[in-house]
């Protein structure tokens, strides 16, 4: 399981053992969340995530985990 970020709202992990590089949470993310940096996707702006799970969804490797604070 991947560790998120903890800053925020919203803490989004990004497992790097499982994750390969395909660029989905970066094309499909509504809000701009993810970016790529040196093909990986990195949390760019994680204060735009609204938690609604379509990166955890879209993700064909379970590498992306969000946790929310209640």
């Amino acid at each position: 399981m991947a560790k998120p970020t903890g800053r925020g709202p919203v803490g989004i992990g990004i497992d790097r053992a499982r994750c390969k590089g395909c660029g989905l949470c970066i094309e499909l993310c509504a809000r701009g969340v993810f970016r790529s940096d040196a093909g990986m996707p990195v949390v760019a702006h994680q204060e735009r995530c609204t938690a609604c799970g379509n990166c955890e969804l879209i993700c064909p490797d379970f590498a992306i985990d969000l946790e929310v604070d209640r």
